[in-house]
């Protein structure tokens, strides 16, 4: 038997026995980028519901990777960090995940397939769980059969199917026919995403990767080193689940309330609303008389007249509403001609003042309420000099 020959078949043997090569379960360091508030945001819309990945851990991942400087390891050492960056660069959004590998022998089983977590409510510790599993590689390529076996699972999906596979491509049977027969069962809503593991000498198994991606129209094909950095891979995972969307605009700021009065005189006690005013228990229900209490609104109005020699004021008189218009009326001119005698009684000149009285027509809180009528019952200055 020729050397030649004899390679082959040692290699034939190999693939068949399921010679195991072990995974060194090592990921590189990574920062993933925080996709989040691109989501709340609006700018990101989730377009996919549910992603089934589909390894490949056939004998050929048990190569040694030499794709990328980034990577370190056997090709299945390479799709378990991918696949690691994969699961810390997706956002909080809900979504139901599931992972099958695939070649045969120890590693599987000694199955052409292994469901090593069912499709289920994702959450990154479980499925972080799923690619521990990943532990070693062995057998044959059959992807064939990994693509209708992932069927079972998807069937029980509602909603967008994103199909991830990763793989060197080294196909022993094209796996073309059953990616077109799980497209045409699940249509619009499969899209097949591929990530090629594979070196210089497996190029023609990325175009393999490429065909299949091609057949489930609206998904991608892509490469390990193309993933190897935080933008990288959230550019893909965006791809994957997100469409683009018209951001929420920030809700514009409410202004501040503007002051209804704005020329109260220098030293004025003013009220909420910026006027310079008597509210509340000043006057009591049916009453004109200044309690002792608002000695001091009384001594401020005496001092911002002192204050400003050239101020003149409109003494203005109002009641809540209670009672007749004609006796409120009366009753709001008692109220300001009250305050009118006390500021004269304490030599302030008659002639800065006029009174005026506005009885119930302009309440400024509910008369339905204790307090919104106490706060009806007031005087108000309105400056005459200006």
């Amino acid at each position: 038997m020729n050397k030649k020959l004899l390679a082959m078949t040692t290699l034939a043997g190999a693939l068949l026995s399921g010679c195991a090569t072990q995974s060194i379960n090592g990921y590189s360091a990574f920062q993933a980028v925080d996709l989040n508030p691109q989501v709340k945001s609006g700018k990101l819309v989730q377009k996919t519901q549910n992603f089934f990945v589909i390894n490949d851990s056939s004998s050929s991942t048990g190569i040694t990777y030499l794709g990328s400087p980034d990577y370190k390891g056997t090709k299945l050492d390479v799709e378990k960090d991918i696949l690691n960056k994969f699961n810390k660069s997706i956002p909080s959004i809900p979504l139901s995940s599931g992972l099958l590998s695939f070649g045969f022998g120890s590693c599987l089983g000694w199955h052409n397939t292994q469901l090593n977590q069912p499709l289920q409510s994702y959450n990154p510790a479980g499925f972080n769980t799923g690619i521990a599993s990943l532990t070693c590689s062995s057998g044959g390529t059959p992807l064939a059969d990994a693509i209708v076996e992932s069927n079972k699972d998807l069937s029980t999906a509602t909603g967008n199917i994103a199909l991830i596979i990763l793989s060197d491509g080294r196909d022993e049977m094209p796996a073309n026919h059953a990616a077109e027969a799980l497209k045409a069962q699940y249509g619009d809503r499969l899209c097949i995403y591929t990530v090629w593991v594979g070196n210089d000498s497996d190029t023609i198994g990325q175009a393999s990767l490429q065909q299949l991606s091609s057949i489930g129209a609206c998904g991608l094909s892509t490469d390990a080193a193309s993933l190897s950095t935080a933008p990288g891979m959230s550019d893909f995972v965006t791809k994957v689940f997100f469409k683009e969307g018209k951001p929420v605009p920030a809700p514009a700021p409410v202004p501040a309330p503007q002051p209804k009065c704005t020329d109260a005189p220098k030293g004025a006690i003013v009220d909420k609303d910026g006027c310079w005013s008597f509210h509340g228990v000043l006057f009591d229900f049916d009453s004109d008389k200044i309690k002792s209490a608002f000695t001091p609104a009384i001594q401020n109005a005496i001092e911002v007249l002192k204050l400003n020699p050239g101020l003149t004021i409109e003494i203005q008189g109002h009641t809540d509403g209670r009672g007749t218009v004609a006796y409120n009326q009366k009753l709001s001119e008692r109220r300001a001609l009250t305050i009118k005698n006390e500021l004269v009684k304490q030599g302030v000149d008659p002639k800065r003042l006029s009174t005026i009285g506005y009885g119930k027509s302009e309440p400024v809180e509910s008369n339905d309420t204790d307090e919104g009528r106490a706060y009806n019952r007031r005087v108000v200055y309105r400056r005459t000099d200006k």
